[in-house]
C-alpha cells in the first residue's frame, strides 16, 4: 500500500490543481469522512468534498497547491502544503478583495483501495484572514 500512496497523492494534487471536480471525487471513497478547519462541520461523502472545493475554487479561481513535505506510514499520509490564489469570489461570507494570498496547511489522509477514506485538513485560517486584511499583522 505504501508504494501506491505517492502515485495516489500525485493524482489527487493534479486533479485539485486542474480544478477537475469530477476527477477529484473519484479519488475519495463514497463514505469519506473528513474534517476541514475551514468548514462549519464534518464532510461526509463525495458530494461534501465537491461542495467544499466548489466554494474554494469559486473564491480563488487560480488556486494552486504545492506539496512541501510528505510522510507515509502504512495506509496513512501526511502532507504539508502551501496554497496560493487570488481572492476573486466570496468565501466565509467575505467579499472578494482581489488580494493574492499564500496559505500553509497539513492534510492527513487514510487511503483504502486507492481512495481517501478519512481526512483531516488543518490550515492557517488566521493567516488567510490576515492576508485579506481582516486581522492585524502579528507583532515581531
Amino acid at each position: 500500500m505504501a508504494e501506491e500512496i505517492p502515485q495516489f497523492l500525485m493524482h489527487l494534487l493534479e486533479a485539485w490543481n486542474a480544478h477537475d471536480l469530477d476527477r477529484v471525487v473519484t479519488l475519495y471513497a463514497s463514505d469519506y469522512e473528513g474534517i476541514d478547519v475551514g468548514e462549519a462541520g464534518p464532510q461526509h461523502g463525495r458530494q461534501a468534498v465537491r461542495q467544499a472545493l466548489e466554494r474554494y475554487f469559486a473564491a480563488f479561481p487560480d488556486l494552486h497547491f504545492t506539496p512541501e513535505e510528505t510522510i507515509i506510514q502504512g495506509n496513512r499520509v501526511a502532507v504539508t502544503w502551501s496554497a496560493q490564489g487570488t481572492h476573486r469570489g466570496r468565501l466565509m461570507n467575505i467579499p472578494p478583495t482581489g488580494r493574492t494570498v499564500v496559505v500553509r496547511g497539513t492534510t492527513v489522509l487514510t487511503i483504502e483501495e486507492n481512495q481517501a477514506k478519512r481526512g483531516i485538513l488543518m490550515w492557517d485560517v488566521a493567516g488567510l484572514l490576515r492576508s485579506l486584511g481582516l486581522l492585524p499583522e502579528l507583532q515581531t
